[in-house]
């Protein structure tokens, strides 16, 4: 990524919080299979600052999105706390194998993570795990396709909690290589952090909402399920 593309990728900036449009498929940080990601990039974000912005949350490498850094370590303190009292409301959508029979819901299932060697890592239900809740809505549905566009709201923040809750649900996501019907699909994860809504960091701000745009894999789909966007 070059510093004009994640410049690009700006969705809104303020003196103290900046909310990037994170591409699906580059990691938020460095791991064994991750040499290239975005904290790589961070510093074409300073706009000014002695230091580039952090991240105060993390997507998933194939999520794509809403991202909110913190421009200072105030802000990232500030954003931590709200994250971690619930009150930075996020908005994904997901484009899913078949769909739920109802039109709304919540999934309150509580989910583990679990290793085995040689095999990595994956997210189960399990009554041993951690809370995670899920409100899900069906925006739209294409029965010749057998696809469904879903808005979900996570009450909680956990590892694949969106992935995960679908797959329980019984719709996993399209694309999605872990908990999808085929280990190797041929569409990348259709899953888009749609908005994320940030209460005022100081008694002299305003709220922050901020929304992205559908990436181009998911457009198709979308359409197909009712979405009328450009």
């Amino acid at each position: 990524m070059t510093p004009e593309e994640i410049l690009a990728r700006v969705l809104y900036r303020d003196q103290d919080v900046i909310v990037l449009d994170k591409p699906a498929g580059l990691a938020v940080h460095a791991g064994p299979n991750s040499p290239d990601h975005l904290e790589l990039y961070l510093d074409a974000l300073r706009f000014g600052w002695a230091e580039p912005p952090r991240l105060a949350h993390r997507l998933d490498r194939d999520t794509s999105g809403c991202l909110i850094l913190g421009r200072h370590g105030k802000a990232l303190k500030r954003l931590g706390r709200m994250f971690a009292a619930g009150r930075i409301a996020k908005v994904y959508w997901a484009v899913l194998h078949g769909g739920p029979e109802a039109d709304s819901g919540v999934v309150d299932a509580p989910i583990l993570k679990i290793s085995a060697r040689g095999q990595g890592w994956r997210i189960v239900i399990d009554a041993k795990g951690q809370q995670a809740v899920t409100e899900w809505t069906v925006l739209g549905r294409s029965q010749d396709k057998g696809l469904s566009w879903v808005e979900f709201r996570p009450r909680t923040g956990r590892t694949h909690q969106i992935r995960v809750h679908a797959k329980y649900l019984g719709c996993p996501l399209l694309g999605d290589a872990y908990y999808g019907p085929d280990p190797a699909p041929a569409l990348p994860l259709h899953l888009l952090a749609a908005a994320v809504s940030i209460p005022p960091l100081s008694e002299s701000k305003t709220p922050i909402g901020v929304t992205a745009p559908p990436p181009a894999h998911m457009r198709a789909a979308l359409r197909a399920c009712g979405w009328r966007g450009d």
